[in-house]
Protein backbone atom coordinates (compact mmCIF):
# COMPACT_ATOMS: atom_id res chain seq x y z
CA UNK A 1 0.00 0.00 0.00
CA UNK A 2 1.05 3.33 -0.86
CA UNK A 3 2.84 5.51 2.06
CA UNK A 4 4.04 2.15 3.63
CA UNK A 5 0.59 2.06 5.68
CA UNK A 6 -0.59 -0.56 7.70
CA UNK A 7 -3.09 -2.33 5.91
CA UNK A 8 -6.19 -3.14 8.28
CA UNK A 9 -7.15 -7.32 8.09
CA UNK A 10 -10.84 -8.14 6.34
CA UNK A 11 -13.23 -7.47 8.86
CA UNK A 12 -14.52 -11.10 9.98
CA UNK A 13 -10.39 -11.39 11.42
CA UNK A 14 -10.28 -7.77 12.61
CA UNK A 15 -13.32 -8.86 14.96
CA UNK A 16 -11.87 -12.20 16.20
CA UNK A 17 -8.74 -9.81 17.46
CA UNK A 18 -10.65 -7.63 19.03
CA UNK A 19 -12.62 -9.83 20.83
CA UNK A 20 -9.51 -11.98 21.87
CA UNK A 21 -8.40 -8.54 22.96
CA UNK A 22 -11.79 -7.63 25.47
CA UNK A 23 -11.66 -11.26 26.82
CA UNK A 24 -7.92 -10.56 27.90
CA UNK A 25 -8.79 -7.83 29.49
CA UNK A 26 -11.37 -9.14 31.46
CA UNK A 27 -9.89 -12.02 32.71
CA UNK A 28 -6.51 -9.62 33.84
CA UNK A 29 -8.41 -6.73 34.96
CA UNK A 30 -7.62 -4.21 37.55
CA UNK A 31 -8.09 -6.60 40.86
CA UNK A 32 -5.77 -9.59 39.64
CA UNK A 33 -5.41 -12.52 37.48
CA UNK A 34 -7.86 -14.70 35.64
CA UNK A 35 -7.61 -16.99 38.62
CA UNK A 36 -9.36 -14.24 40.99
CA UNK A 37 -12.32 -13.96 38.71
CA UNK A 38 -14.58 -16.47 40.68
CA UNK A 39 -14.51 -14.08 43.90
CA UNK A 40 -15.22 -11.30 42.02
CA UNK A 41 -18.24 -13.17 40.49
CA UNK A 42 -19.36 -14.00 44.11
CA UNK A 43 -18.97 -10.24 44.68
CA UNK A 44 -21.33 -9.18 42.13
CA UNK A 45 -23.84 -11.81 43.21
CA UNK A 46 -23.94 -10.23 46.80
CA UNK A 47 -24.13 -6.97 45.48
CA UNK A 48 -26.94 -7.72 42.89
CA UNK A 49 -28.57 -9.30 45.54
CA UNK A 50 -28.43 -6.17 47.87
CA UNK A 51 -29.56 -4.18 45.01
CA UNK A 52 -32.58 -5.96 44.72
CA UNK A 53 -33.99 -6.36 48.18
CA UNK A 54 -32.11 -3.29 50.03
CA UNK A 55 -35.05 -2.58 51.92
CA UNK A 56 -35.15 -6.18 53.41
CA UNK A 57 -31.08 -6.45 54.01
CA UNK A 58 -31.21 -2.98 55.75
CA UNK A 59 -34.32 -3.56 58.09
CA UNK A 60 -34.01 -7.60 58.53
CA UNK A 61 -31.17 -7.02 61.28
CA UNK A 62 -33.26 -4.87 63.50
CA UNK A 63 -36.52 -6.83 63.21
CA UNK A 64 -34.57 -10.34 63.86
CA UNK A 65 -33.43 -8.53 67.22
CA UNK A 66 -36.66 -7.47 67.99
CA UNK A 67 -38.12 -10.53 67.45
CA UNK A 68 -35.22 -12.39 69.33
CA UNK A 69 -35.79 -9.77 72.54
CA UNK A 70 -39.59 -10.20 72.42
CA UNK A 71 -39.81 -14.18 71.36
CA UNK A 72 -37.32 -15.68 73.89
CA UNK A 73 -38.51 -13.43 77.33
CA UNK A 74 -42.30 -14.75 76.01
CA UNK A 75 -41.01 -18.26 75.21
CA UNK A 76 -39.09 -18.04 78.44
CA UNK A 77 -42.17 -17.13 80.80
CA UNK A 78 -44.24 -19.82 78.73
CA UNK A 79 -42.02 -22.79 80.01
CA UNK A 80 -41.72 -21.37 83.62
CA UNK A 81 -45.59 -20.86 84.34
CA UNK A 82 -46.06 -24.79 83.95
CA UNK A 83 -43.01 -25.65 85.85
CA UNK A 84 -41.88 -25.00 89.38
CA UNK A 85 -38.91 -23.52 89.92
CA UNK A 86 -37.27 -22.03 93.30
CA UNK A 87 -33.94 -20.64 91.23
CA UNK A 88 -31.25 -23.15 92.78
CA UNK A 89 -28.70 -24.10 90.53
CA UNK A 90 -28.61 -27.86 91.42
CA UNK A 91 -32.50 -28.14 91.26
CA UNK A 92 -33.69 -27.98 87.77
CA UNK A 93 -37.52 -26.85 87.45
CA UNK A 94 -40.28 -29.73 87.74
CA UNK A 95 -43.06 -29.44 85.04
CA UNK A 96 -46.25 -29.35 87.01
CA UNK A 97 -48.49 -28.97 84.03
CA UNK A 98 -51.24 -26.02 85.01
CA UNK A 99 -51.42 -26.82 88.50
CA UNK A 100 -50.15 -22.87 88.67
CA UNK A 101 -53.08 -21.81 87.23
CA UNK A 102 -55.41 -23.66 88.98
CA UNK A 103 -54.19 -22.52 92.31
CA UNK A 104 -54.29 -18.68 90.87
CA UNK A 105 -57.92 -19.33 91.20
CA UNK A 106 -57.59 -20.50 94.44
CA UNK A 107 -55.06 -17.44 96.04
CA UNK A 108 -57.35 -15.10 97.30
CA UNK A 109 -54.35 -12.51 97.62
CA UNK A 110 -53.85 -12.83 94.06
CA UNK A 111 -57.84 -12.24 93.24
CA UNK A 112 -57.35 -9.08 95.72
CA UNK A 113 -54.70 -8.16 94.02
CA UNK A 114 -55.66 -8.20 90.89
CA UNK A 115 -59.04 -6.17 92.01
CA UNK A 116 -56.99 -3.48 93.77
CA UNK A 117 -55.49 -3.65 90.13
CA UNK A 118 -58.81 -2.74 88.61
CA UNK A 119 -59.90 -0.14 91.14
CA UNK A 120 -56.62 2.16 91.03
CA UNK A 121 -56.46 1.70 87.09
CA UNK A 122 -60.28 2.98 86.90
CA UNK A 123 -59.83 5.43 89.38
CA UNK A 124 -56.90 6.73 87.48
CA UNK A 125 -57.78 6.47 84.55
CA UNK A 126 -61.34 8.57 84.77
CA UNK A 127 -60.10 11.46 86.27
CA UNK A 128 -57.32 11.39 83.57
CA UNK A 129 -59.73 11.23 81.41
CA UNK A 130 -61.95 13.94 82.50
CA UNK A 131 -59.45 16.73 83.38
CA UNK A 132 -57.30 15.58 80.44
CA UNK A 133 -60.05 16.74 78.30
CA UNK A 134 -61.00 19.47 80.23
CA UNK A 135 -57.48 20.97 80.28
CA UNK A 136 -56.90 20.10 76.24
CA UNK A 137 -60.24 22.31 75.61
CA UNK A 138 -59.19 24.96 78.00
CA UNK A 139 -55.99 25.53 76.01
CA UNK A 140 -57.66 25.45 72.83
CA UNK A 141 -58.64 28.31 73.50
CA UNK A 142 -56.60 31.83 72.22
CA UNK A 143 -55.08 33.77 75.19
CA UNK A 144 -52.08 35.04 76.27
CA UNK A 145 -49.12 33.09 77.58
CA UNK A 146 -50.78 29.73 76.17
CA UNK A 147 -47.49 28.43 74.72
CA UNK A 148 -45.82 28.85 78.49
CA UNK A 149 -48.37 26.93 80.24
CA UNK A 150 -48.42 24.18 77.78
CA UNK A 151 -44.90 23.73 78.04
CA UNK A 152 -45.44 23.70 81.97
CA UNK A 153 -48.20 21.37 81.38
CA UNK A 154 -45.78 18.68 79.96
CA UNK A 155 -43.48 18.78 83.61
CA UNK A 156 -44.87 16.14 85.28
CA UNK A 157 -44.09 13.79 82.18
CA UNK A 158 -40.36 14.79 81.60
CA UNK A 159 -39.65 13.86 85.37
CA UNK A 160 -38.53 10.74 86.52
CA UNK A 161 -41.18 8.24 87.87
CA UNK A 162 -38.80 7.24 91.00
CA UNK A 163 -38.19 10.65 91.67
CA UNK A 164 -41.83 12.13 91.51
CA UNK A 165 -42.96 8.90 93.91
CA UNK A 166 -39.51 10.44 96.64
CA UNK A 167 -41.44 13.67 96.37
CA UNK A 168 -44.60 12.78 97.06
CA UNK A 169 -43.28 10.38 99.73
CA UNK A 170 -41.99 12.94 101.88
CA UNK A 171 -45.64 15.01 101.03
CA UNK A 172 -47.61 12.69 101.98
CA UNK A 173 -45.44 11.86 105.66
CA UNK A 174 -48.36 12.41 108.55
CA UNK A 175 -46.09 14.71 110.87
CA UNK A 176 -43.50 16.59 108.30
CA UNK A 177 -45.11 16.58 105.05
CA UNK A 178 -46.35 19.89 103.50
CA UNK A 179 -50.03 18.41 102.30
CA UNK A 180 -50.93 18.01 106.10
CA UNK A 181 -49.66 21.29 106.63
CA UNK A 182 -51.93 22.71 103.98
CA UNK A 183 -54.89 21.03 105.41
CA UNK A 184 -53.97 22.68 109.34
CA UNK A 185 -53.40 26.09 107.60
CA UNK A 186 -56.91 25.88 106.65
CA UNK A 187 -57.98 24.46 109.69
CA UNK A 188 -59.04 20.81 108.24
CA UNK A 189 -57.84 17.69 110.42
CA UNK A 190 -54.69 16.28 108.80
CA UNK A 191 -54.80 13.22 106.81
CA UNK A 192 -53.33 9.65 107.43
CA UNK A 193 -52.63 9.56 103.70
CA UNK A 194 -50.66 6.61 102.37
CA UNK A 195 -50.27 5.60 106.31
CA UNK A 196 -54.03 4.55 106.08
CA UNK A 197 -55.23 1.49 104.16
CA UNK A 198 -58.40 3.34 103.77
CA UNK A 199 -56.30 6.24 101.94
CA UNK A 200 -53.57 4.69 100.72
CA UNK A 201 -54.66 3.55 96.94
CA UNK A 202 -56.38 6.99 96.70
CA UNK A 203 -53.42 8.59 97.08
CA UNK A 204 -51.66 6.88 95.13
CA UNK A 205 -53.95 7.10 91.92
CA UNK A 206 -53.70 10.81 92.79
CA UNK A 207 -50.17 10.85 91.75
CA UNK A 208 -50.70 8.83 88.94
CA UNK A 209 -53.07 11.34 87.84
CA UNK A 210 -50.89 14.36 88.26
CA UNK A 211 -48.09 12.71 86.34
CA UNK A 212 -50.36 11.58 83.45
CA UNK A 213 -53.12 13.50 82.96
CA UNK A 214 -51.16 15.86 80.65
CA UNK A 215 -50.21 13.29 78.12
CA UNK A 216 -53.76 12.70 77.82
CA UNK A 217 -54.39 16.48 77.40
CA UNK A 218 -51.54 16.55 74.71
CA UNK A 219 -53.25 13.63 72.46
CA UNK A 220 -56.71 15.50 73.02
CA UNK A 221 -55.04 19.07 72.07
CA UNK A 222 -53.85 17.38 68.73
CA UNK A 223 -57.03 16.35 67.73
CA UNK A 224 -59.16 19.40 68.62
CA UNK A 225 -56.27 21.17 66.22
CA UNK A 226 -57.22 19.21 63.92
CA UNK A 227 -61.02 19.46 63.51
CA UNK A 228 -63.19 21.08 61.32
CA UNK A 229 -64.27 24.58 61.79
CA UNK A 230 -67.51 24.48 59.92
CA UNK A 231 -69.37 22.17 62.26
CA UNK A 232 -68.40 24.74 65.12
CA UNK A 233 -70.03 27.50 62.58
CA UNK A 234 -73.13 26.07 62.21
CA UNK A 235 -73.32 25.41 65.62
CA UNK A 236 -72.93 28.61 66.68
CA UNK A 237 -75.42 29.80 63.98
CA UNK A 238 -77.99 27.68 65.37
CA UNK A 239 -77.99 29.30 68.79
CA UNK A 240 -75.84 26.80 70.64
CA UNK A 241 -73.79 27.99 73.50
CA UNK A 242 -70.62 27.03 74.78
CA UNK A 243 -71.62 23.33 76.40
CA UNK A 244 -73.78 22.30 73.81
CA UNK A 245 -71.06 22.94 71.04
CA UNK A 246 -68.77 20.69 73.22
CA UNK A 247 -71.01 18.31 74.23
CA UNK A 248 -72.92 17.59 71.01
CA UNK A 249 -70.67 18.70 68.41
CA UNK A 250 -66.77 19.09 69.79
CA UNK A 251 -67.09 15.97 71.91
CA UNK A 252 -68.32 13.13 69.66
CA UNK A 253 -65.51 14.56 66.67
CA UNK A 254 -62.61 14.20 69.23
CA UNK A 255 -63.90 10.92 70.78
CA UNK A 256 -62.08 8.27 68.63
CA UNK A 257 -58.52 10.39 69.66
CA UNK A 258 -59.42 10.37 73.20
CA UNK A 259 -60.18 6.51 73.12
CA UNK A 260 -56.60 6.26 71.79
CA UNK A 261 -55.13 8.31 74.68
CA UNK A 262 -56.74 6.20 77.45
CA UNK A 263 -55.55 3.05 75.46
CA UNK A 264 -52.45 4.19 76.03
CA UNK A 265 -52.85 5.08 79.36
CA UNK A 266 -54.92 1.75 80.62
CA UNK A 267 -52.09 -0.06 79.62
CA UNK A 268 -49.43 2.03 81.36
CA UNK A 269 -51.59 2.27 84.39
CA UNK A 270 -52.23 -1.48 84.92
CA UNK A 271 -48.56 -1.96 84.69
CA UNK A 272 -48.13 1.02 86.84
CA UNK A 273 -44.91 -0.51 89.59
CA UNK A 274 -42.33 2.11 90.10
CA UNK A 275 -44.50 4.92 92.54
CA UNK A 276 -46.24 1.80 94.22
CA UNK A 277 -42.94 0.41 94.95
CA UNK A 278 -41.45 3.84 96.45
CA UNK A 279 -43.85 5.25 98.09
CA UNK A 280 -45.84 2.35 99.89
CA UNK A 281 -44.02 -1.10 99.05
CA UNK A 282 -47.36 -2.14 98.77
CA UNK A 283 -48.76 -1.49 102.63
CA UNK A 284 -50.14 -0.83 104.65
CA UNK A 285 -50.38 -4.45 105.15
CA UNK A 286 -51.57 -5.96 101.09
CA UNK A 287 -53.78 -2.20 100.71
CA UNK A 288 -52.02 -0.64 97.71
CA UNK A 289 -50.93 -4.36 96.32
CA UNK A 290 -51.43 -4.65 92.99
CA UNK A 291 -50.69 -7.46 90.73
CA UNK A 292 -47.97 -5.81 89.76
CA UNK A 293 -45.95 -5.50 93.61
CA UNK A 294 -47.47 -9.08 93.82
CA UNK A 295 -45.69 -10.71 90.94
CA UNK A 296 -42.95 -8.94 92.21
CA UNK A 297 -42.98 -10.22 96.14
CA UNK A 298 -43.48 -13.64 94.81
CA UNK A 299 -40.19 -13.80 92.55
CA UNK A 300 -38.00 -12.24 94.71
CA UNK A 301 -39.04 -12.78 98.29
CA UNK A 302 -40.39 -15.89 97.99
CA UNK A 303 -38.37 -17.44 94.94
CA UNK A 304 -41.57 -18.81 93.12
CA UNK A 305 -40.40 -18.23 89.63
CA UNK A 306 -43.26 -21.06 88.15
CA UNK A 307 -45.95 -19.39 89.59
CA UNK A 308 -45.04 -16.01 89.28
CA UNK A 309 -44.84 -16.17 85.37
CA UNK A 310 -48.23 -17.90 85.35
CA UNK A 311 -49.33 -14.98 87.31
CA UNK A 312 -47.18 -12.74 84.41
CA UNK A 313 -49.36 -14.62 82.06
CA UNK A 314 -52.48 -14.22 83.24
CA UNK A 315 -52.00 -10.65 83.71
CA UNK A 316 -51.06 -10.23 80.10
CA UNK A 317 -54.05 -11.58 78.84
CA UNK A 318 -55.80 -9.20 81.09
CA UNK A 319 -54.00 -6.12 79.52
CA UNK A 320 -54.55 -7.38 75.99
CA UNK A 321 -58.68 -8.12 76.73
CA UNK A 322 -58.70 -4.49 78.24
CA UNK A 323 -56.82 -2.64 75.13
CA UNK A 324 -58.98 -5.05 72.59
CA UNK A 325 -62.24 -3.70 74.15
CA UNK A 326 -61.70 -0.18 74.08
CA UNK A 327 -60.19 -0.24 70.64
CA UNK A 328 -63.90 -2.90 69.59
CA UNK A 329 -65.47 0.00 71.63
CA UNK A 330 -63.99 3.13 69.42
CA UNK A 331 -64.77 1.00 66.20
CA UNK A 332 -68.71 0.57 67.31
CA UNK A 333 -68.90 3.80 67.97
CA UNK A 334 -67.20 5.40 64.28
Amino acid sequence: MAGGARRRPPWPAYRSEAMASEVATQGEGPSGPPGSRGSRGLGDRVASFVDRHVVGVFVSPGVAFVVVMMAFPVAYTLYLSVHEWVGGIDQPPQFVGLDNFQRLLEDQRFLLALGRTFLFTGVAITFQTVLGVAIAVFLHREFRARGMIRSIMLMPMIATPVAIALIFRLMFQPQLGILNDILTSIGMPPLAWTSSASTALWSLAAVDVWEWTPLIALITLAGLSALPEEPLEAASVDGANGWQRFWFVILPMVRPVVIIAVVFRLIEALKTFDIILVITQGGPGFATETLNIYVYNTTFQYMRFGYSAAMLIVYFLVVLGCAVLLLRFRRAKD
